[in-house]
């Protein structure tokens, strides 16, 4: 069974927060031009590659996307 708790890996104290700078880094990263969604479009379309060539570069891409 998982034992499921709430907490940070590492503690985090906002200052001075910026909601802004919030929104523009979850645009980013969360958005639909945003890394996450490129990464899973890569990730995606491998599975419909008919070459396996094709599908490690397009494996390597999400998830270098990741990183």
């Amino acid at each position: 069974m998982w034992n499921y708790e709430k907490r940070l890996q590492h503690p985090v104290n906002i200052k001075n927060p910026n909601a802004k700078a919030a929104k523009f880094i979850i645009t980013q990263f969360g958005g639909p031009d945003g890394e996450l969604a490129a990464s899973m479009r890569y990730l995606s379309q491998r599975y419909t590659m008919p070459y396996k060539e094709v599908t490690a570069v397009l494996t390597d891409i999400g998830i270098s996307g990741s990183k």
